[in-house]
């Protein structure tokens, strides 16, 4: 039996192993499955829009895997451990087999599996890490997460682009060559790697006998007025930055918009500038999470999304784009932290995985919806507009946190 002390390190040991596999999966899901859906085999707006949401389909489900964990009474590591071995098997099927159809059901199935389990990973920070410390080593091992995920978007924008590989007579005939192979198989190694280090996490089974149904959370939506305002904010907000973000590769890279990036250039500007940007205020987030009133903390990072993405497609310059790319990063950082622990500041311990799974779900509703919207209405409505829509969402979340942070100053003066 190991200390809280020793269970603490080792989790945060093995989270920082696994982050550095994540940030590689991370770019995966941004830009380059999304590149190479355009880029490789032309697919149309529906197939891009579906691999865009495969994310986001994992947390629709993610209440079915913590229901499913809970029935076979697993440990959490085990299972989440499970998913991204699954994972890296969907991206080696990709690798060995270039069909259209193959290529959008196994990105939608391997980038579900790595976040249909994150009420799990939630439980294991909520057990394993002090209260008092959690945001700041949660914030910590992200931080292992973006610089991995820096040095991959460069690296595999020269696999995409040149660099790496022989060049061939034009850029299509160049980006259409085997070398988008090398990166779906770089991605399978990472999820494998990433499932070695998250199953050596030590955790508690979680107890078979509180699995009922897959949505039985749902009642504290009813019951905790705090939590249900927070999720009406979260979804407005979650709509419209999860509906522009795989938009920025479209804008970036399809010629109908006029730019027409390079693969490396739109590394660049989706995954390096803004990654960096997450690296600084990766903890200054973290330590502001542990002190300052979750709502306060809400409404910052919500200015800065729509700062962010207002400017970034209202611009087609490149001091304009990086400058975009900085606010949307610096905001990333806040929000890495804020939407993986949230719930464990308004959550009772027992049920922090109930409130996860709600979040999780209610995000991939957001999630599988948005990228569908955006991309028919990019169809139609130009970039900057959809952008400028989206920052309207975001202000508008900010209203439902209003209440709960009047409601919070009146808590702490009637303690004073």
């Amino acid at each position: 039996m190991i200390s809280p002390a020793e269970r603490a390190q080792l989790t945060f040991r093995m989270e920082r192993w696994r982050s550095v596999f994540g940030g590689i999966i991370e770019t995966a899901g941004n830009t380059f499955l999304l590149l190479i859906a355009t880029r490789v085999f032309d697919l149309g707006p529906w197939a891009k829009a579906l691999i865009a949401a495969g994310t986001s389909v994992g947390l629709l489900l993610s209440p079915l895997v913590v229901n499913a964990a809970r029935h076979l009474g697993l440990q959490p590591s085990r299972a989440v451990s499970g998913l991204l071995g699954l994972g890296g098997l969907s991206c080696l099927l990709v690798t060995l087999v270039p069909h259209p159809v193959v290529y959008t059901v196994g990105c939608v199935f391997a980038l579900l599996t790595s976040t249909c389990a994150i009420p799990l990973m939630t439980q294991i920070y909520h057990d394993n890490y002090p209260a008092d410390q959690r945001g700041r080593l949660y914030s910590s091992a992200f931080m292992v997460r973006i610089a991995a995920a820096m040095v991959f978007a460069w690296i595999g924008g020269q696999i995409l682009s040149s660099g790496l590989m022989p060049n061939h007579a034009s850029p299509s005939a160049s980006f259409a060559s085997d070398r988008w192979r090398w990166m779906t198989a770089l991605f399978a190694l990472a999820y494998f790697a990433a499932a070695v280090a998250v199953r050596r996490i030590p955790t508690r089974a979680l107890d078979s006998s509180a699995a009922t149904h897959p949505l039985q959370g749902l009642r504290f939506v009813r019951e905790d007025p705090v939590f249900r305002n927070a999720l009406i904010a979260w979804m407005l907000m979650g709509f419209a930055n999860l509906a522009m973000l795989p938009i920025r590769v479209e804008y970036l890279g399809n010629p109908r918009f006029g730019l027409g990036l390079s693969a490396a250039e739109i590394a660049w500007l989706t995954l390096i500038i803004p990654n960096a940007a997450r690296w600084i205020m990766s903890p200054v987030w973290g330590r502001l999470f542990d002190r300052m009133n979750f709502f306060r903390l809400r409404v910052t990072l919500n200015a800065g999304f729509a700062v962010g993405i207002a400017t970034f497609f209202m611009s087609e310059t490149p001091v304009g784009l990086i400058i975009g790319a900085i606010f949307y990063g610096i905001s990333t950082a806040g929000g890495d932290v804020a939407w993986g622990l949230w719930v464990t500041k308004v959550a009772p311990p027992a049920h922090v995985t109930d409130y996860m799974a709600v979040h999780t779900f209610s995000t991939g509703i957001r999630g599988v919806l948005a990228p569908l919207c955006a991309f028919q209405a990019v169809q139609t409505l130009s970039p900057a507009t959809m952008g400028w829509m989206a920052a309207a969402m975001i202000l508008a979340a900010c209203g439902f946190l209003i209440p709960e942070i009047r409601g919070a100053d009146l808590r702490r003066r009637a303690l004073v």
